[in-house]
């Protein structure tokens, strides 16, 4: 529901948030109460001492207060567990009984703090009792600090600025008083954003180029987040909530809608033959990482395997610049790719915004000068990657209208000038002329490689790249249509990152607020059910949503009390910030994609060795959807990619005398 709105501000918190917290802190204090209980009841006999008296009293209001408080906080628990997330109707004297529980707090700071004087004067009574007193005081001071902790946590810088939403309709402002509310918010959202990202990136630098990124990043998030009234356990349950419907979805289509047509011939072999080139490019790709992702893949061998270059002294015999610890990288890029020294032309760890980590070497396997660009593993990496508005591209070929993904443009530019202003790649290919150019990323460095294969592909015409898990936010329509024909994607799963670009993101703000609007259960019911689900498992058809499948037009009333009066989304109009289409056009991924999906039982406790996967070549409209899933992160983590490609690319080998069956797909074990 919308953020509770208490002091005359709006708090990141909602009235049906406080059913988990209220029910911890009712298990502690009940056993606290209990427990000072028994201490008074078992040894009053002996509170004659010294100030005794003043123990005596100070125990009897301890368990008043306890009582009240439990009976607050109960009360408080029981309301939470009312209502929906979009009727807080139910919930409407929360506000009040939060009044009176922080009213609470003031006497308990009072008894702490005089318990605490008393221990500090040192009364001469029972050890137990004592003891008993210590132990409540450091109770008390525990939780009156965590409550202070959580009011920070959900602490709203925007929340004096945004008036409660009256619960009437869009006609309450004209147009042109909501137009300046949700612009004043939007500036002000945006001012509040660059102020966190300055502070987590504090080490990042405060170069023209940093300070550019900050702006774009801030921007999005506060175009992203000012239109609407969710506070993060409303995000959570609307992805619960999405996870089972995708999965009831896929569980209830008929195997016709899945399989569409039968591989050709021409088309297995043509798979066949890249998925080994990806099998074999995805070391130089992992490579490019350097030491961490080595020792993150091997942890008991790894630092025995590179630990003798990484006390080795620098030489002249390769071109190592840019950053910390660069021995220590380049015996892990030795390790992965299995080359020798003098096979690598250039080595860069020099990492900045707009600014990517790559090598350069000569693979004499595959007779190729690969250039392999690293992906996100640094502050600056995440501010690249952030900077998500569209910019002109412009590259010496005949394809209209060049649009890419901005931060990922400038970093391939960057990579391009040294290529060819350092002159990197005439000195390869003054070692190897007969080879041909082939760049890989991962990740970020996918997109980097495949916007500067584009750049790349008028002086080497047969320049190929292999980018895997690239994201999907990168190209124009018409740069995806040219990149087919030389560049090819791999993506595992549900891997969210080939899934996501800034139409994505708010095709899913808008699936959450629908599937939220059509809930008919309280949010605690969601979570729990969403936990047991993610653990064990169970029947997503047994929804806690009244979804009747229908495509609505304008917004349901519960999706009105989650929306800005003024915002675009209200209406659902086509002209949404994050859909305008000269900043954040639609932009697709790179090339023509195979995708690796699991199949079978791959159960939450499955007793299986090994995951099995299906292969097929697919439309990037497959990924035009982000799907919720405990594996839409796991997928993206190069090792697994690895590891499944290893699975594959094997066990296809084992099969080639298999007869094909039936099916867009060739599933391997």
């Amino acid at each position: 529901m919308p953020g509770m709105v208490l002091f005359g501000r709006r708090w990141a918190i909602a009235s049906d948030d406080l059913v988990f917290p209220g029910v911890f802190e009712l298990f502690v204090r009940v056993l606290w109460w209990i427990g000072i209980l028994t201490l008074y009841l078992m040894h009053r006999g002996k509170l004659d001492c010294p100030g005794g008296v003043l123990l005596s009293s100070y125990l009897i209001v301890l368990i008043i207060l306890l009582a009240v408080i439990i009976c607050t906080v109960s009360a408080i628990v029981c309301v939470s567990m009312k209502g929906t997330i979009c009727n807080p109707g139910p919930r409407k004297s929360m506000s009040k009984l939060l009044y009176v529980r922080l009213a609470l707090f003031l006497p308990e700071m009072v008894w702490a703090s005089l318990g605490a004087a008393w221990i500090e004067d040192g009364v001469q009574c029972d050890r137990t009792v004592g003891n008993g007193i210590i132990a409540t005081v450091a109770v008390s001071w525990i939780i009156i600090a965590s409550t202070v902790v959580t009011i920070v946590i959900v602490f709203d810088p925007l929340g004096g600025k945004m008036a409660p939403y009256p619960p009437v309709g869009p006609h309450h402002l004209d147009s042109r008083e909501s137009s300046q509310l949700l612009n004043g918010l939007k500036t002000a959202a945006t001012s509040v954003w660059e102020t966190r990202i300055k502070f987590l990136c504090c080490c990042v630098g405060k170069d023209d180029r940093t300070r550019v990124a900050f702006s774009s990043t801030a921007e999005l998030f506060s175009t992203y987040f000012s239109d609407t009234d969710l506070v993060p356990s409303d995000i959570a349950a609307g992805l619960a909530l999405l996870h089972q419907q995708q999965d009831s979805i896929r569980n209830n289509q008929e195997p016709d809608e899945v399989v569409s047509h039968s591989p050709g011939p021409s088309q297995e072999a043509d798979l066949d033959a890249e998925l080994e080139n990806c099998h074999h490019y995805m070391q130089f790709a992992a490579a490019a990482y350097g030491w961490p992702l080595y020792i993150y893949r091997n942890p008991f061998t790894g630092l025995c395997r590179i630990g003798g270059d990484c006390f080795r002294s620098r030489t002249t015999d390769y071109d190592l610049v840019g950053g910390d610890q660069l021995n220590c990288h380049f015996g892990s890029i030795l390790q992965t790719t299995g080359l020798q020294y003098r096979d690598f032309i250039h080595v860069s760890f020099h990492d900045k915004v707009y600014e990517l980590p790559f090598l350069v070497a000569l693979d004499h396997r595959k007779e190729s000068v690969v250039v392999a660009v690293r992906g996100t593993m640094s502050l600056q990496d995440i501010l690249t990657d952030l900077s998500a508005e569209s910019e002109p591209v412009d590259l010496e070929c005949e394809v209209q209208d060049c649009w890419a993904h901005k931060g990922i443009s400038q970093a391939a530019r960057y990579v391009y000038r040294r290529l060819i202003n350092d002159g990197i790649l005439s000195q390869a290919f003054s070692i190897a002329p007969e080879y041909r150019l082939v760049i890989v990323g991962h990740s970020l460095g996918a997109g980097a490689a495949a916007l500067l294969t584009i750049m790349l592909r008028s002086p080497y015409p047969r320049v190929r790249c292999y980018a895997f898990s690239p994201p999907r936010g990168l190209l124009s329509k018409s740069l995806y249509e040219y990149s087919k024909t030389f560049i090819v994607s791999l993506v595992l799963g549900k891997d969210v990152i080939p899934r996501l670009s800034v139409t994505n993101l708010e095709d899913l703000k808008r699936r959450i607020l629908r599937v939220i609007a059509h809930c008919n259960k309280p949010k605690y019911k969601i979570l729990l059910r969403a936990c047991w689900y993610e653990l064990f498992g169970g029947h997503p058809e047994d929804l806690p949503t009244e979804l009747d499948g229908g495509d609505l037009t304008q917004p349901l009333l519960g999706e009105r009390s989650l929306l800005a009066h003024g915002s675009p989304a209200y209406s659902f109009s086509s002209d949404s910030p994050l859909e305008s289409p000269t900043k954040y056009p639609p932009l697709y991924p790179p090339g023509r994609i195979i995708h690796l999906e699991e199949v079978g039982t791959s159960g939450r406790f499955s007793c299986y060795p090994a995951a099995r996967y299906s292969v097929k070549w697919s439309h990037e409209s497959e990924f035009s959807k982000i799907l919720i899933g405990p594996k839409m992160l796991t997928d993206h983590m190069p090792d697994i990619l690895m590891r499944a490609l290893d699975s594959v690319v094997s066990d296809r080998a084992a099969c080639v005398s298999c007869p094909t069956q039936g099916g867009s797909s060739v599933e391997v074990a």
